[in-house]
């Protein structure tokens, strides 16, 4: 290993290293094998070695398993196997794993050779790259030329259905992306498992029995297997490469390209010839990554784009339908536009002989043509259609003549229009993309090509974000409406399908969808260019593409507007957005009920295209919550009263008229409650936190706690004290619960009801029952003082904490102008279990009450803001300093 890793160093190229291994492993095998038949002869004429899987290729890296098969004959007795046959088979492999090998031995009869196993199709994978190792070579060919070419010619289309089946599920399970900040390089999509599959099926397809199915590929075969040539070996050699690194510097068979890979990687400058030049950075590196992964994912769903189409499974049944309508419909109009749909492809028709001597060779070909090139685009996104291998290859020769002749203005609009607004835009703009079609449209978006955000909340490149962002968006189109009954299916019972139900109709309401989809393309392009404002950079960058699209006035503002504006909302998200000068800053921003519209429906999708966690119902419902109080502000219907007792609310109503005889005591208990406590609490649980209060005299501490598998809730009614909410973040923190948001309140008399809602990241309380009525008593004594809070925190500090995958630099800001009433502080951190206990402390000791505190954690970024008085007004300028230096104090102490 050390010669191998040292040649690797020197420059060796992944083949040479994964071959150069396979080499070292034979030569270990024969030797043992040498011995073995020495000491037992019945293995020379009964059993045959066979390398099957990467060892059967040759290609073995640095640290992956050693596949190596004993085919064992059949007619071999029974007891002769067991007696000497198998005890030697068992020291051979035991000699292996004592040379430091991470053997995965089979054992075999030629008779289990013959039978394809779907449950087991891997093995049968296996078995197409198998070779003879040594032992009896009559056995080792009677598996080649009869087991095995018996099996693939009896059972190749299972085989292969088996195989498109486990690659798509195998997608699935990345998300269908090659996009990831933080890829697999074997498994992802575009990964090294996708070189191999190109190989199996390309051999499936041509192979027989005269052809020699089972024959052991060889990475020039694999090469073979790509339909773009050069550029699939280029790729298929900087991804060996790439692995190979990753096994020497992680000393095991780990393909993660983490971050702290990626910086290496860059370093190393691997797969780049840069000698005598500096070393690039790792957001350039990667895009070598994803330009060559990019590669091996188009030849892979070309390859199953030829096997046999597996049943679709159940949940694109519904797509399929639409694509067979679109077909209908498009078939015969298609066929007489340049293009038409073969087997589910979309293909140019043949070019057109020159009419003329004078006519310019290729013209006619309508791959030349970019209005038939955009029409084909726009069929592609409404019928989710691919483009055929050949359509491809004849666009990628057709970018110089498209360039020259592209039409700009209304025309490119209508269009552009056309492909964003089709329910399949994701896929079709991906392929744009990929063939550089998209950025010959708007060349802006190349400078986020591939274009990595360091961000551990992020879980896709800005480009593919993007996409998914426009994919989110179209998702909504087939959701049913809040007021029609679902289908009976597992996704109506979805935790989301009810708010994905309600954005669906507000997507279904707006006047001019098109612009929204355009939002979405452009409203990260700044990102490729700007270290600041991303946003502004964006709005820049997206004035010269609305100029030559000639949108009239009101188009290009509202896009402007949009795209400079497209984290208000998640802004806006984060401060009490049920405080009237929340919503009137929010609704002076939107400006018009279009426009806020818009706005909801791209942070709806923007969140969810963050990862596949980032939007939860929680989340969903406060955006929804925004989106009506702003537009009820914008209709003019907005509530500016306060609530006082005096007056006949309907709130209060319904709470006393669910206990009428205790009306004035019920009144006294809301007597000097902030307004918002009303409309964010339902009339069950008002009465509920008034009937707490009422057994002040049995326990001066009540709780009330609600469990739920995705939210837990638990608010403490109480006469008020000194560290109450310090104290309740320090319990919760001890249990290791995630407090997404909290809040305060207390009335006239000085009883506090603070209520925290949190996720159980450790499902302690989902998984033993018995420990929630544990987790109440503990919160109970901590708030009693029966138990020092720094107790139970100091049994949650003996554990080791990880370093965190990024360092966030910790920022306090302050705003006067955000309440009428209260001065914001907003907290920017790293996330370390107990920082809202160490921020609470600390605005206790300078004498701060928190009115309201929301809390909200992005991948290792906390964000935490509190509304706050000093004696029951705004802080001053230098009480807010004061303040501000002990916070960083006590952030500091937290990070230790």
């Amino acid at each position: 290993m050390l010669e191998i890793a040292s040649a690797f160093e020197a420059g060796a190229s992944g083949a040479a290293t994964v071959r150069a291994r396979s080499d070292a492993v034979d030569a270990l095998v024969a030797s043992l094998w040498t011995e073995a038949c020495a000491a037992e002869p019945q293995l020379v004429c009964n059993i045959a070695l066979v390398g099957i899987g990467g060892y059967g290729r040759r290609e073995l890296f640095p640290y992956s398993d050693v596949d190596l098969m004993f085919l064992v004959e059949p007619k071999l007795p029974a007891k002769v196997f067991e007696a000497s046959v198998k005890p030697a088979i068992r020291r051979m492999s035991q000699s292996l794993w004592d040379c430091g090998l991470r053997l995965s031995p089979q054992t075999r009869k030629l008779t289990e050779c013959e039978r394809f196993d779907p449950e087991n199709t891997e093995f049968a994978l296996a078995l197409l790259d198998q070779r003879p190792l040594g032992g009896d070579a009559a056995l080792h060919e009677r598996l080649h030329s009869q087991a095995l070419a018996k099996m693939f010619d009896r059972d190749r289309d299972a085989i292969l259905r088996r195989l498109v089946e486990l690659t798509l599920a195998r997608h699935a399970k990345y998300g269908d992306t090659l996009f990831h900040l933080e890829p697999n390089v074997k498994e992802c999509p575009g990964g090294l498992r996708d070189v191999h599959v190109c190989g199996w099926i390309a051999r499936l397809l041509s192979g027989s029995r005269e052809g020699g199915i089972g024959i052991a590929a060889s990475s020039e075969s694999i090469f073979e297997a790509g339909t773009n040539g050069q550029e699939f070996q280029e790729a298929v050699a900087f991804l060996q490469l790439l692995r190979c690194f990753l096994h020497l510097r992680h000393e095991r068979d780990d393909n993660t390209l983490d971050w702290q890979a990626q910086d290496a990687a860059a370093a190393a400058a691997v797969g780049l010839n840069r000698r005598g030049l500096p070393s690039p950075d790792a957001a350039y590196w990667m895009r070598l990554y994803f330009r060559n992964a990019r590669v091996v994912e188009r030849n892979t769903v070309q390859m199953l784009d030829a096997a046999p189409s597996p049943k679709p499974p159940s949940r694109l049944l519904k797509l399929v339908e639409m694509k067979n309508k679109v077909s209908s419909g498009k078939r015969k109009k298609t066929g007489r536009e340049g293009f038409r749909v073969v087997r589910g492809s979309l293909i140019f028709e043949a070019d057109e002989p020159a009419s003329d001597a004078n006519s310019t060779p290729g013209r006619s070909d309508p791959a030349n043509d970019p209005d038939t090139v955009l029409r084909m685009f726009g069929a592609m996104a409404e019928s989710g259609f691919r483009l055929g291998i050949e359509a491809e290859q004849r666009l990628s020769l057709a970018l110089p003549l498209l360039s020259a002749d592209l039409e700009e203005g209304p025309a490119l609009w209508r269009h552009m229009e056309t492909i964003l607004t089709g329910h399949f835009a994701g896929g079709a703009l991906r392929s744009m993309h990929a063939l550089g079609i998209l950025e010959l449209l708007i060349p802006e978006f190349h400078g986020i090509d591939a274009l990595v955000i360091r961000d551990a909340y992020h879980r896709y490149t800005v480009d593919e974000h993007t996409f998914v962002l426009i994919d989110s968006l179209h998702e909504l189109e087939t959701q049913p409406a809040p007021t029609q009954p679902s289908p009976p299916t597992s996704a109506a019972h979805h935790p989301m399908s009810e708010w994905s139900s309600r954005f669906g109709q507000l997507l279904r309401d707006l006047q001019q969808p098109g612009l929204l989809y355009l939002v979405a393309l452009l409203h990260d392009t700044g990102k490729g260019r700007s270290n600041g404002d991303h946003a502004q950079e964006s709005v820049r960058m997206a004035q010269n593409v609305l100029s030559r699209l000639e949108l009239d006035g009101y188009e290009s503002n509202l896009v402007l507007r949009l795209i400079g504006g497209h984290l208000e909302m998640s802004a806006a998200l984060r401060r009490d957005i049920f405080d009237t000068d929340t919503v009137r800053g929010f609704a002076a921003k939107v400006q018009t009920p279009e426009a806020l519209r818009m706005l909801t429906l791209f942070t709806y999708a923007d969140i969810q295209a963050v990862h596949p966690d980032a939007l939860t119902p929680w989340k969903a419902e406060n955006l929804w919550r925004l989106y009506l109080a702003t537009s009820n502000y914008l209709e003019r219907n907005l509530d500016e009263e306060r609530v006082g007792t005096g007056r006949e609310r309907e709130q209060i109503l319904r709470v006393t008229a669910m206990i009428p005889k205790r009306r004035h005591e019920v009144e006294q208990f809301l007597e000097g409650l902030p307004a918002r406590y009303l409309s964010t609490r339902t009339p069950e649980q008002v009465r509920a936190h008034f009937e707490l209060s009422a057994r002040f005299a049995e326990d001066p501490v009540q709780l009330d706690f609600t469990y739920s598998p995705s939210v837990n809730e638990i608010t403490l009614v109480t006469p008020d004290r000194p560290l109450l909410f310090a104290n309740m973040a320090g319990a919760l923190a001890a249990w290791g619960m995630n407090i997404i948001t909290a809040d305060a309140f207390s009335n006239r008399q000085g009883v506090v009801v603070d209520s925290f809602r949190f996720t159980d990241a450790f499902r302690t309380l989902e998984m033993n029952v018995s420990e929630r009525e544990r987790f109440v008593q503990s919160v109970h004594d901590v708030v009693t003082g029966a138990v020092p809070v720094e107790t139970l925190l100091h049994g949650r500090r003996r554990g080791k904490r990880k370093p965190p995958m990024m360092v966030v630099a910790p920022r306090i800001d302050f705003d006067d102008h955000a309440s009428s009433h209260s001065t914001l502080l907003q907290v920017v951190a790293q996330d370390t279990p107990g920082l809202l206990r160490a921020l609470s402390l600390t605005l206790a000791a300078h004498e701060c009450n928190v009115d309201v505190a929301l809390v909200d954690t992005e991948g290792e970024t906390a964000i935490d803001v509190f509304y706050i008085t000093r004696n029951q007004a705004k802080l001053g300028p230098t009480e807010q300093d004061q303040l501000r230096q002990a916070l960083f104090g006590a952030i500091e102490d937290r990070g230790r």
